[in-house]
């Protein structure tokens, strides 16, 4: 069998048969078919990737099924495999597969575990639907699958409100982005005639120039179907205007947040834009848009990363602006580099995920840095791990500035400065100046995170969720507080409050130690076939419009743009050193200082308040005014509760006339008769 099926259907079959059986046959079938159907995929995939990197794959096409047929539409179900699809399900299939297998730890103690690893495989099926798409419009399938499968992790704990109201919100944004997708969609259909990527992908040159009518103006035909495209990708990919459902999905448990920010949805609008990469090459005004949204949400979610206090989410701001990176790397036409970072950003944001989890799991599922500190000593794999992890994000590494020395260092280097250099080199300065700004600040919130968390005083015995799980082992529960003090186990003075975390089970530290692999090896392994001019176009084969021209310039920028990243982790790491090390008192005075500045930071940049006042409020007003005055009011009233109250009043007025007298009786009838009677004979 073709190995790109067994990838794409195994977590399909494995889903099924974990979602129908329920908790037939307990937790432990349902964990071992899904973990191994993810595994066997990620195994192929490497199979399937690994021989582009070597320059001997070809690109493939593998028909399954006629879909639609309609006209002058036709649409073959194929799953489409060219380099581009290889790296996407490389990174899909082994963050997946490991997501799986660290829940086996994580989820340990949940009652519905079937449900949880049906929703995980079902996501990943539906995202390898979408990277393996031969035509748009299975792409939208893909597209709209991975909405619903994250709806439905997102809000996994269906009892918990907050978990509720973060998963409707995920859904309702990211379906202002999908009505553009279709927009796009229809756009690029009425245009070319044809759905099919490559056929697009041909024409799209041909049509620079040209102009098409939409919203009773005419405009450049290739910037509006990529605009359109690109709303799809800004909802999808959670980038600035449409970013606010990103962090609220921390409300699903941590191994959802690392599949969703790590490796599949979030990445979704990347692919998308990269796929269709010749179609925005077409437009300067598109490129120039992707370019300014992604420098501009690079710079926004790092700078609310400074002050959430939250540990995941840090990471899931980090998330947000590693994705504008990307974005500001496409819309530069540097591509190879947008999909590099794709690339390594899985491994090591996977890793910080999935390592924050563990973190939580040893500290009783308190998720509030503040209540940390000093944990390097206790749980020390989960420390090292997110120490990889961290090194990796912050990009730190020795740039080949020296003739003959090649770049070494974590993953994260390679890619970001990539990334930097190739924004220098295409000539927008401005957004490449955005990138040095943003790595500094990256540096800082990272090594925040890790100075509050693993250094400094223990803080546990501030924590209220360590307290009440304290409680509850000695022996009463959350409601008995009669004998709070007599009971609470003693602090002895040194911040633990009696609490010893404890390192978390092999099942969550071995999928740590795999990504520490990747976050360590994946950028000097492979920042060749995905960046080098010649290594790259032999590499890509035309997957995406990869400028051999700019991979050549990037390495003539000048010397302080190559140091420019070192010295932004340097700088970020000795800021946090001296905040949270040396004077831990200074960051609540700056905050006082700049209250101003500290709540706007705090607040998001208040989009949530905005939107909430601009379109949350108004359409709550609005549902409720069609509620009562138009539903209950006069649909109601004069439909089906006006019908039902005029059939009772007649009913009462009839029951009036049933006297039980027979003369009553014999009056309406003569009464009757006599109408009868005149009726006939004035007619």
């Amino acid at each position: 069998m073709n190995p790109i099926l067994l990838i794409v259907f195994l977590p399909l079959v494995a889903a099924f048969v974990a979602g129908f059986s329920n908790k037939a046959f307990g937790a432990t079938l349902p964990k071992i078919l899904t973990t191994v159907a993810l595994f066997t995929s990620a195994v192929l995939s490497w199979t399937i990737f690994l021989p582009f990197v070597a320059g001997t794959a070809s690109p493939s096409v593998t028909p399954v099924f006629d879909w639609i047929r309609s006209g002058s539409l036709d649409i073959v179900w194929s799953l489409r495999v060219d380099a581009l699809t290889a790296v996407m399900l490389v990174v899909i299939t082994s963050v997946s597969a490991l997501v799986h297998l660290y829940s086996w730890g994580y989820m340990e103690e949940d009652p519905d575990q079937p449900r949880f690893f049906a929703y995980l495989s079902l996501f990943t099926f539906a995202m390898l639907m979408l990277v393996t798409a031969d035509n748009i419009v299975q792409m939208f399938f893909g597209w709209e699958g991975v909405g619903l499968a994250s709806y439905l992790l997102i809000g996994f704990w269906f009892r918990k409100p907050s978990a509720n109201a973060a998963a409707i919100k995920a859904f309702v944004v990211n379906r202002v982005g999908d009505l553009g997708f279709m927009l796009g969609i229809f756009g690029t259909y009425l245009v070319f005639n044809t759905v099919q990527i490559d056929e697009i992908l041909r024409l799209a040159p041909g049509m620079s120039g040209s102009t098409i009518g939409f919203l009773w103006f005419r405009a450049d035909t290739m910037t509006v179907l990529c605009l359109l495209l690109f709303v799809g990708a800004m909802g999808k990919s959670a980038q600035l205007g449409l970013h606010t459902w990103l962090p609220d999905a921390m409300e699903g448990p941590t191994p959802v947040s690392a599949l969703i920010h790590a490796a599949t949805m979030v990445t979704a609008g990347v692919f998308m834009v990269c796929r269709l990469s010749p179609m925005f090459e077409a437009s300067p005004f598109a490129m120039t848009v992707v370019m300014t949204v992604g420098a501009a949400t690079c710079f926004f979610a790092a700078t609310v990363g400074l002050v959430q206090t939250d540990i995941k989410r840090v990471i899931a701001y980090s998330t947000c602006s590693q994705l504008g990176y990307m974005f500001f790397a496409a819309g530069v036409g540097a591509y190879g580099a947008a999909m590099f970072h794709l690339f390594t950003h899985a491994f090591f944001k996977a890793l910080l995920f999935l390592g924050a989890g563990s973190v939580i799991h040893a500290m009783h599922h308190e998720q509030d840095m503040r209540h940390y500190g000093d944990l390097r000593k206790s749980i020390p794999l989960t420390f090292w791990a997110m120490m990889m992890g961290t090194l990796a994000i912050t990009g730190v590494g020795i740039p080949g500035v020296i003739e003959g020395l090649p770049a070494i260092g974590f993953a994260g280097f390679h890619s970001k400065d990539a990334i930097i250099e190739g924004a220098w080199a295409s000539g927008n300065m401005g957004a490449s100046i955005v990138g040095m700004i943003v790595a500094l600040l990256t540096s800082f919130y990272s090594w925040r995170l890790m100075f509050l968390t693993f250094w400094g005083k223990p803080r546990w015995a501030t924590s209220e969720h360590i307290q009440h799980a304290l409680h509850d082992a000695h022996g009463h529960g959350h409601d008995d507080h009669a004998n709070h003090d007599d009971h609470a186990p003693a602090d002895h003075g040194d911040g633990t409050g009696g609490y010893h975390p404890h390192e978390s089970p092999w099942t969550m530290l071995l999928p740590l130690g795999l990504l520490s692999a990747g976050a360590v090896a994946a950028g000097f392994i492979f920042h060749g076939a995905f960046i080098e001019p010649e290594a790259g176009k032999e590499f890509w084969k035309g997957a995406i419009a990869f400028s051999e021209h700019l991979a050549h310039a990037t390495h003539e920028v000048p010397l302080l743009v190559k140091l420019s990243a070192a010295i932004a982790w340097i700088i970020g790491l000795a800021g946090a050193y001296f905040a949270y090390i040396r004077a831990p008192e200074l960051p609540a005075q700056i905050a006082r200082s700049f209250s101003v500045v500290y709540d706007w930071l705090l607040h998001k940049w208040y989009f949530d308040e905005l939107y909430d006042l601009l379109f949350v409020k108004p359409s709550f007003t609005i549902g409720r005014f069609f509620w009562h005055r138009g539903d209950e009011q006069t649909i109601d009233r004069f439909g089906p509760n006006g019908a039902a109250a005029f059939v009772a009043s007649g009913s009462r007025l009839a029951g009036r006339m049933q006297t039980g007298y027979i003369y009553t009786y014999a009056f309406v009838m003569l009464i009757g008769l006599t109408a009868v009677v005149t009726w006939a004979i004035a007619s």
